[in-house]
């Protein structure tokens, strides 16, 4: 039997997650199969035909084959990658072949309070008809995440032959572990894109990053600087206006709340925070992905808790540690393991 062949289907100009996470996996994905990207145009991005620098090195680091827009794709295995970015199209343009097709869910398919997400019925309904396969699988990449498409299935789908797997199909995270502090400070920050999705309504905002703090950093303000809103407690940057790296430096604690409208599918800017050595407070559905590794609070409980840590640093240290030690779920080996169970066993998934 010659090898496995395996099929990444992406719209390989997101700029954020999506094109991050693909890189991260081809190299692992290369060491059990004949491995080729096919790149798709959509109407989300236009005609242009580009893709994000970080996506591009690793393709060409791998010398792996990219081919655009084809009009037949078969596999042994077709991982594609977000399929929100076919939700203002109504076609895929293209007929699938394959043993298995396995969707990674990146975009939540419900919004808090039960909204969908984004035309999920049209996205997956596009390349369910264009597909032909033995198995077809939705791949959730986080507790929340995962609920959302349960959910989905249940409330919008009488009928259905999705299957889901049963493990998450995670953000692939490597990066260095920095030491927490030893004495922490109340120095508190939050970064993410500058969408107003990502941002919690003022008020909350103002619970969270008080006066009284030693420092407030909030990265990727775009919006409230445009917007000519100020404390004078508080340091609004442009998004990139300086390096995560930078921005780390200048916390001990990072506080994130989005719009309650919103929430993180995955949550890799809580992974890059617990990475660098932060203690994380977030609310308890984002929390939900990390379990103990972060402190799930609503703001009005965010002084509490941070004068809590600042008081006793041995329990600061011994936070940030338990948190890295969970880390490893999310290293390049565990979805080693698991891609290798998925693409040796007939297992791995529940209807």
């Amino acid at each position: 039997m010659g090898k496995l062949k395996i099929a990444y289907v992406i719209e390989p100009r997101f700029s954020g997650g999506t094109s991050a996470a693909v890189a991260a996996e081809l190299p692992i994905a290369a060491e059990f199969a004949d491995v080729v990207v096919h790149a798709r145009t959509s109407k989300m991005f236009g005609d242009h035909k580009h893709i994000a620098p970080i996506l591009r090195k690793v393709i060409d680091d791998l010398n792996m084959p990219v081919i655009w827009d084809a009009p037949r794709i078969a596999a042994d295995f077709v991982i594609l990658h977000n399929p929100s970015f076919l939700k203002f199209q109504t076609s895929l343009d293209a007929e699938i072949f394959a043993r298995e097709l396995i969707l990674v869910t990146h975009e939540n398919f419900l919004r808090p309070g039960g909204e969908e997400g984004f035309d999920v019925s049209n996205c997956l309904d596009q390349i369910d008809q264009s597909t032909l396969a033995l198995r077809k699988t939705l791949a959730p990449i986080s507790q929340y995440n995962r609920e959302t498409v349960t959910n989905w299935l249940s409330d919008f789908r009488d009928t259905h032959h999705w299957r889901v797997l049963e493990t998450d199909w995670f953000n692939i995270f490597a990066a260095d572990l920095n030491e927490p502090c030893d004495q922490p400070e109340d120095r508190r920050g939050r970064h993410s894109r500058p969408g107003f999705e990502k941002f919690p309504p003022l008020a909350d905002l103002d619970l969270c990053f008080p006066k009284h703090a030693k420092s407030n950093v909030i990265l990727g303000a775009n919006a409230m600087v445009d917007d000519g809103i100020s404390r004078p407690h508080w340091t609004l940057l442009p998004f990139d206006a300086i390096s995560v790296e930078s921005f780390f430096e200048k916390i001990d604690f990072f506080v994130y709340f989005t719009a309650p409208t919103w929430r993180e599918s995955f949550g890799r800017v809580i992974v890059e925070a617990l990475a660098a050595g932060k203690v994380v407070l977030t609310d308890p559905k984002t929390g939900k992905t990390f379990g103990k590794a972060v402190i799930p609070c609503q703001p009005a409980q965010v002084d509490e808790i941070i004068s809590d840590f600042v008081s006793s640093p041995q329990k600061y240290r011994a936070q940030v540690v338990a948190s890295q030690a969970t880390l490893e779920r999310y290293s390049a080996q565990s979805f080693r393991v698991q891609l290798a169970s998925i693409l040796t066993a007939e297992k791995g998934v529940q209807t």
